[in-house]
């Protein structure tokens, strides 16, 4: 068996070549000509980066509104994202009174490589996102005892989000958006994929990339041929960054990472009592990259969870078409806003 693993990892490891690069986390960032004004950096934009114990540096920015702060949210990006593709939602957000951090995920993005291959999505655990997740909140955010900090998360941003809720992190609200509990797309079947990929690991091969999963490639579809999104200008958003930021660019996932997807996922699903934050499950109808079963099982599973499906949306929601766009983002602007009257209204007992 040891033989044929070997084999097999020998066979997939000319997928996983390329050029090299550094590994060190990367704030500052050229703007995109490309680009209009709303995808801009927000007001008084700032970069940061984290850490907590033996892990990754990982990347963050902040933006804070004009006013007193009413709310401070935290973003936590789905796969391949960097902050940059967040900044027209952050200032929109910033508009409505709330302080915003994006935080980046390990191994994209800006944040620290743990491979030569700077475009692999690879890692071998959740867990250090989790942590950071922890230490960032903890840490640096510290919100305001009178005012609400809710977290938000996209794709498995939403997995790392509810494990920190399960792991009892404190917060007020916890906004899943396009929560990525199961893949819609897999090299092979996630039976198989459990059985080998935990090997991999152990033979320190996890690293390796199925052929399936290419490097990033500038002719590379943007978010509207990917099925990611109807609107043609935010679907070249990501794209432009990347094009003007190597170091941002991002391609496809190693073994080792549908491994430590695997784990979260489950973990999730068997912990899924242990919280009773308020949460806000938004949900896109024509999504080809996280399946729609879990997310309606886990939310029903949930203490306190409230979904709603967007039937002609994306994956992509805050890229999406303002038809869709729109009320996503007045549902978690409202669902902030039900965070503070209840942080106003005074404790019983």
């Amino acid at each position: 068996m040891r033989r044929r693993l070997l084999a097999v990892a020998l066979a997939l490891a000319v997928s996983a070549c390329g050029d090299g690069g550094s590994l060190a986390p990367f704030a500052d960032t050229r703007t995109p000509p490309s680009l209009g004004a709303r995808f801009y950096p927000p007001q008084g934009w700032s970069w940061g980066y984290v850490r907590s114990g033996e892990g990754k540096v990982q990347r963050y920015g902040v933006a804070a509104p004009p006013v007193a702060p009413r709310a401070a949210l935290l973003i936590l990006t789905g796969y391949g994202e960097s902050a940059e593709k967040w900044f027209e939602t952050v200032s929109e957000f910033n508009a409505q009174g709330f302080t915003v951090w994006v935080l980046e995920r390990q191994g994209q993005g800006g944040s620290e490589r743990s491979t030569p291959w700077r475009d692999l999505g690879h890692v071998d655990s959740f867990d250090p996102d989790v942590a950071v997740v922890r230490a960032l909140a903890r840490g640096v955010v510290r919100p305001a005892a009178d005012i609400p900090f809710v977290i938000i998360g996209h794709s498995e941003g939403g997995l790392v989000a509810l494990r920190a809720a399960e792991q009892g992190l404190g917060m007020d609200g916890l906004v899943l958006t396009s929560p990525a509990f199961g893949l819609s797309a897999l090299p092979r079947s996630r039976a198989d994929l459990t059985r080998f990929t935990p090997a991999m690991r152990t033979l320190r091969l996890g690293w390796i990339r199925t052929p399936d999963q290419p490097g990033w490639k500038r002719e590379g579809p943007d978010g509207v041929q990917s099925g990611l999104t109807h609107d043609p200008q935010r679907g070249k958003v990501q794209a432009a960054w990347m094009q003007a930021n190597p170091d941002l660019r991002m391609g496809g996932r190693s073994l080792g990472w549908f491994a430590a997807f695997f784990d979260a996922s489950e973990a999730a699903a068997r912990d899924i009592r242990k919280t009773a934050v308020p949460t806000l499950m938004l949900d896109a109808g024509q999504d080809k990259v996280v399946t729609a079963t879990p997310q309606s099982r886990l939310c029903a599973a949930m203490i306190d969870c409230k979904e709603t499906r967007y039937p002609a949306a994306g994956h992509d929601l805050h890229m999406e078409s303002d038809a869709v766009r729109g009320p996503w983002l007045a549902a978690i602007v409202d669902f902030t806003r039900a965070r503070m009257t209840a942080k106003a209204l005074p404790r019983k007992g």
